[in-house]
């Protein structure tokens, strides 16, 4: 099962892009806004609600991407209630902070915008144009590059982010489905997911050029990378395991057998453990990255997807993608405690306040 290709890559005959647009030397992430970021929330070791002491000052957000309806829901964490829908491009799927926290990026794949939010107030910084279907997106570790997989367009874009501003440096034809990226730790390597032809590839940003492609298993999706740097692990979509690979080698190593639909990851936040959300299965996994084997299921209905972690450590939000509802997972517990409303098809997921993504 595959909701990329059936929300996103068949909507050719839609959003019929323009292949070569006459593109500037350099877009600027925001124009003429002051004071970005000045109002970060404080507290965040008791923020979801969980703290049996009062809590002033306004309530941290959520960010839920709805991407069947073109808008993102804002969630108001300590009542667990949606507060507001705001309108953003076609198709927002994924979403990505600048390297400083000021600024959420929101990837409008349908319109070719990224749309840039206060993520702290929610307040709409800018709107960046020209940016070729956006489907996912992220900074490299050492913050000089940024990385765009075009998923309809068979494509990866690379751009330098010099300050406030990104330069096209690379535009690769990646054939097919490029879908989920990660970097190496030294910034050299972007490895990408290529959903549709069943392979990763590994990208030298020494060259700008895709230096090797490997096959990985039907339909890859989410991919994360160890704590030491070694270990690419990938998510078959297609099938019910996670492919742990030595990437130096070019070689699986485990096959980690999660559930069916084996999607997206999130880190644990220890530098050990690591969630995988298994669409079909309707379960979230967790994963020892140093053992390579299981921690426990946690069931999630309705077809988990992307996934945020509270910074206290306690709950795990996962966008339920066939429910209109994003779940809250207790996880002392390791159960759905609450579900939240929100608008078709929820993909992406942000708040401020999250645990470290290590």
């Amino acid at each position: 099962m595959s909701c990329h290709r059936s929300d996103h890559r068949n909507d050719r005959s839609e959003f019929e892009p323009t292949l070569q647009p006459a593109l500037p030397a350099r877009r600027r992430f925001l124009r003429g806004v002051a004071g970005v970021g000045a109002g970060v929330v404080a507290g965040s070791a008791a923020l979801i609600g969980l703290s049996s002491q009062a809590q002033s000052g306004p309530a941290p957000l959520a960010f839920v991407l709805n991407s069947a309806d073109a808008n993102l829901s804002l969630i108001d964490q300590r009542s667990f209630t949606e507060s507001t829908r705001l309108d953003v491009g076609k198709e927002p799927h994924h979403l990505f902070p600048t390297p400083d926290d000021r600024s959420l990026i929101v990837a409008n794949a349908g319109s070719n915008t990224l749309s840039f939010f206060d993520p702290a107030t929610a307040q709409l910084q800018g709107v960046m144009r020209g940016i070729d279907d956006p489907y996912q997106l992220g900074f490299s570790p050492d913050q000089r590059w940024f990385g765009v997989a075009a998923l309809r367009l068979d494509r990866i874009d690379i751009y330098r982010h010099e300050g406030n501003s990104l330069a096209l440096a690379a535009r690769l034809p990646a054939p097919r489905a490029p879908s989920h990226l990660v970097w190496s730790q030294d910034s050299r390597w972007m490895f990408v997911t290529m959903q549709d032809s069943d392979e990763i590839c590994a990208l030298d940003l020494q060259t700008m050029q895709i230096a090797w492609r490997m096959g990985c298993g039907r339909q890859p999706a989410g991919i994360w990378i160890s704590p030491d740097g070694g270990i690419l692990f990938v998510g078959v979509m297609g099938e019910n395991y996670v492919n742990a690979i030595d990437w130096r080698a070019r070689r699986s190593v485990r096959r980690i057998m999660t559930g069916e639909g084996a999607h997206n990851f999130r880190p644990y936040g220890d530098r050990r453990h690591l969630f995988v959300s298994n669409r079909v299965a309707n379960t979230v996994t967790i994963v020892d990255m140093l053992s390579m084997g299981l921690a426990g299921d946690i069931p999630v209905p309705s077809g988990p997807d992307c996934m945020e972690m509270a910074a206290d450590g306690r709950t795990l939000w996962v966008t339920q993608r066939w429910a209109r509802s994003v779940a809250i997972v207790d996880l002392a517990e390791r159960r759905v405690v609450r579900s939240i409303n929100v608008g078709r098809s929820p993909h992406g997921l942000f708040m401020l306040n999250r645990a470290p993504w290590v």
